[in-house]
């Protein structure tokens, strides 16, 4: 209609380069160019002067668009009306389509699994009501996918009431915090139905999976790392149960090292012989594997490394024992650490290993001085023993570290 019209116009009017346009202010008009002006008919009443050019609209054109218009409207108002109607009658329906819906997501939950237990030949567990929690060959779900088959190693597991308390130890990059994962997954995939990534697995039901793995900070609320850590693990100390599944993953990192062993020691005897949940504790706190020998519950286990020619090899299999050493200099060396620093930590390592400090001099001390009468404390030193640290969120001990340093400068 409009193409018929602009092209009735242009044969009634002589001006070629007459055209129809449309803008969300003027709406629709008749647009000439400046040269075509004196052929414009007496009917078009001007809309709008441009530099080129005017714009100008016929009773004819403006019926029209009034007509369009109405249509849009009509045709916005007939959509509201049937979608109104469909909206009411699905409502009639509503029970039965949310039946429909809950068993075609269940169907598909069931499909998907079933899927990828038959790709990756998944096992059925035996799911009971019994304590123990076994696994032969288990796998992480997600982590063998990303590797080839033969190349992802499995390990075997079990936890009941003679050894309930895991302790991992092994170096870093060895498989530690995977096989806390693949046991936490493996329970889950199990209670809720589905096979697992294992040759056989015997899993008793748990009623909560407690996890503490890996390390964060929470600078919105101004807690540390270790206070983090802290948070979460009282989380699972005052919510386990016997029949709850405990996972934690170096706890007490974020602190000092006889603090953090401290804190460690007491949590692993706590979960022992207070809770007696099934526990697995990865750790780089070899003193912790000294647990075995006066708590029954505790077992030792490790992630087996071998040497070969100032080589390791993580061989990523579980061993009984404990590890004899943690190989942190070696993990940094693969990590690209310089070869001079990796070289100064190994000289370091055996003066401490064999009891000794660092072969850096140490400081000269200056010679006492005896002083008549008590020196007064030094400002700073008063407001340091009468600030509360622990209160303190890392924004506001920024300030003071600020106003201490120029306290001292003074």
């Amino acid at each position: 209609a409009i193409a018929a019209m602009q092209q009735r116009e242009r044969e009634r009017t002589g001006i070629s380069s007459l055209k129809v346009g449309f803008n969300r202010v003027f709406g629709y008009y008749f647009e000439v160019s400046r040269a075509n002006l004196d052929r414009v008919p007496p009917d078009y009443h001007r809309k709008q002067t441009l530099a080129n050019g005017e714009r100008f609209f016929t009773p004819e054109l403006k019926s029209w668009e009034e007509t369009v218009l109405r249509a849009g409207e009509r045709i916005i108002a007939l959509e509201a009306s049937l979608f109104a109607a469909v909206r009411e009658r699905v409502c009639e329906h509503l029970s039965a389509i949310h039946a429909v819906s809950a068993r075609i997501a269940t169907l598909d939950v069931f499909a998907a699994l079933a899927e990828v237990a038959r790709r990756r030949d998944y096992v059925r567990p035996e799911v009971g009501d019994g304590f123990a929690l076994e696994i032969v060959a288990g796998r992480h779900p997600v982590v063998e996918t990303m590797m080839p088959r033969e190349q992802f190693i499995p390990n075997d597991l079990r936890l009941d009431q003679s050894g309930c308390v895991v302790i991992l130890t092994g170096p870093n990059m060895a498989g530690k915090s995977t096989v806390l994962r693949q046991v936490g997954l493996i329970t889950l995939l199990a209670q809720i139905g589905s096979f697992v990534p294992a040759r056989s697995a015997s899993v008793g039901v748990v009623d909560r999976i407690f996890t503490r793995v890996g390390a964060s900070d929470n600078l919105v609320r101004g807690q540390s790392t270790f206070m983090v850590e802290m948070n979460e693990t009282a989380a699972i100390l005052n919510g386990a149960s016997e029949r709850s599944l405990v996972l934690l993953d170096e706890i007490g990192r974020g602190t000092s090292t006889w603090d953090g062993l401290s804190v460690a020691t007491a949590t692993t005897e706590h979960l022992h012989d207070q809770i007696g949940a099934k526990t697995i504790f990865a750790t780089h706190y070899q003193e912790l594997t000294r647990l075995a020998d006066r708590l029954p519950g505790v077992v030792n286990f490790s992630v087996a490394v071998r040497e070969e020619h100032d080589e390791i090899i993580f061989l990523r299999r579980l061993v009984p024992g404990g590890a004899d050493r943690s190989y942190g200099v070696d993990v940094a060396r693969l990590a690209g650490l310089p070869p001079a620093v990796v070289e100064r930590a190994r000289e370091i390592l055996r003066e401490l290993e064999t009891g000794g400090g660092t072969s850096s001099p140490p400081p000269p001390r200056r010679p006492a001085q005896l002083a008549l009468f008590a020196a007064p404390p030094h400002p700073v030193v008063e407001r340091l023993r009468a600030t509360d640290v622990n209160q303190l969120t890392p924004v506001q001990a920024l300030v003071l570290l600020a106003e201490l340093a120029s306290g001292a400068r003074a």
